[in-house]
């Protein structure tokens, strides 16, 4: 078999567990979304959406990238073999996330009345917001344990512990939201970060791990490296984080909460698919790419591979979404949000720029450059906030939408730019071939979706869905090659040896 295809099988195995977890997530993300939508409307929607905004920014400033660097940490000391090293790093990992996430809850009740009054011009939240500190505690400790677990390349179990907690969660959540309506909504969030802690505590129990003895002074020693690299982490995070609470807040002062709620509808309907292959393909692939950082030509390679393996498995839930909008707003959610169509079908072309730039990002985080990192970050999302700005300003709650679609443009460009400078990349012939084909035919669904009657917009929307997905079936058939499980299975079905071309 050949090294190519054997990458392809590995990329495919690691997405295909995490996905099947991350699928299930979906589910239930949806049915919560579904839940928050007919008992809380789209005040309540809105709501949720602020408080999650409010909770992600705070945790990120005070996680300091942990989390994220951790992985990386984690990852670089199991290829080491050493079992010291690696007691040393997740010792530090564990004890410095506990720091973080202590601090981060004092920042919350600390800050919870001029955050309050920010975002509602008023005080009376400033309860609820107090108690988003045990969210961000329980956060903090749970990505420690979760790095652990991802670093250490243990993917089935980093996808049987996101399953078994968002399920506990997702059924706590929905009785919270049915009992005690808008008052659920903090009561919620604390217990399914309360089923997230515990079940990464029962997973990372199961890693072995060499017990060390080590001072408290060596460990914050030893953080310095961690804290650095999680520091470029925090800012882009923190960026991100700030970016959407000022977004909903903008929402909320210049129109009401409710548009925040219309808003929240389209844009997790976006992102719950989107990052449900992201996550699953990004399990193993920063692990990987980092293992790799030293050999440019490999890091080009698998760049390129998991940016057709993206495409691939994206592209059909993209189109289809963007084809069939009205009638996916109407099953998630109700009437009320009718609104949501058009700004959902701008996001999934925001997110399609995400899948086809995510893989370059990556590059930046396994060379280490964090300067860059933060730079490109920081330079992404001030224009990102100007263009939501204007676009509120002249075209309404639709304007926000475009400007996200706008910015992965600008940032599909950008990281190609930084990625040619770090390690000489380039798109492979086999991407942009891709890239020619399917694009075209993503815009030409949303065009026709929005200027024709329903029925016909449907009817076509629905072929072209079917088109693009045999396309992309075939594509992957062809990466895997003839003696891939998946591919004899599917060749089991009748007449589907016809469709496969094999």
């Amino acid at each position: 078999m050949s090294e190519s295809k054997t990458s392809y099988h590995g990329i495919l195995k690691s997405s295909s567990i995490v996905g099947g977890a991350e699928g299930v997530n979906l589910l239930l993300a949806m049915l919560r979304v579904k839940f928050v939508a007919v008992l809380l409307g789209p005040i309540g929607l809105g709501l949720l959406g602020l408080f999650q905004s409010i909770q992600s920014m705070v945790g990120t400033l005070s996680g300091l990238g942990i989390g994220s660097s951790g992985v990386r940490d984690v990852a670089e000391a199991a290829g080491s073999n050493d079992d010291e090293r690696i007691g040393r790093t997740v010792l530090t990992l564990r004890r410095i996330c506990w720091l973080t996430g202590i601090a981060g809850a004092f920042i919350m009740a600390a800050l919870a009345v001029p955050i309050s009054h920010l975002t509602f011009q008023s005080v009376d939240y400033a309860g609820q917001i107090a108690c988003l500190g045990i969210v961000v505690l329980m956060g903090s400790v749970a990505a420690g344990q979760m790095a652990l677990i991802q670093g250490m390349r243990r993917i089935g179990d980093l996808a049987r512990l996101n399953v078994i907690s968002s399920v506990f969660g997702t059924v706590v959540a929905i009785g919270f939201y049915a009992w005690l309506g808008l008052q659920g909504i903090i009561p919620a969030l604390v217990t399914m970060s309360a089923f997230g802690l515990v079940a990464s505590f029962w997973f990372s129990r199961r890693v072995e791990v060499t017990k060390v003895q080590m001072s408290w002074a060596e460990s914050l020693c030893m953080a310095k490296g961690l804290v650095s690299l999680g520091a470029a982490f925090m800012a882009a995070a923190l960026m991100a984080a700030g970016v959407e609470y000022a977004t909903r807040a903008l929402i909320t002062h210049e129109i009401n909460l409710a548009a925040v709620g219309i808003f929240g509808a389209a844009f997790r309907l976006s992102g719950m698919f989107i990052n449900f292959i992201l996550a699953a393909m990004g399990a193993d692939f920063y692990p990987s790419l980092t293992a790799a950082s030293n050999d440019h030509a490999k890091m080009r390679d698998l760049v390129n591979q998991q940016t057709e393996i993206g495409l691939l498995l994206t592209l059909p839930g993209l189109l289809a979404t963007l084809a069939l909008a009205p009638w996916i707003i109407q099953v998630f959610y109700t009437e009320a949000f009718a609104q949501s169509a058009e700004l959902l079908q701008w996001f999934v072309l925001g997110c399609l720029g995400r899948v086809i730039s995510w893989p370059m990002g990556y590059i930046m985080l396994a060379k280490g450059a964090g300067r860059i990192f933060v730079l490109s970050e920081t330079m992404a999302h001030i224009l990102h906030l100007g263009l939501i700005w204007l676009g509120l300003k002249w075209l309404g709650i639709e304007g926000v939408s475009i400007a996200f679609c706008l910015i992965y443009v600008f940032h599909t460009l950008a990281m190609l730019f930084i990625s040619r400078h770090l390690i000489n990349f380039r798109w492979s012939l086999s991407v942009c071939r891709m890239l020619f084909v399917l694009l075209p035919l993503a815009v030409l669904a949303m065009i026709q979706s929005r200027y024709l009657p329903l029925i016909p917009a449907t009817v076509i929307g629905s072929l072209m869905t079917i088109f693009v997905g045999v396309f992309c079936l075939r594509a992957l058939c062809v990466r895997l090659g003839d003696e891939h499980s998946l591919v004899n299975r599917l060749c089991m079905i009748p007449g589907m040896r016809r469709i496969l071309g094999t």
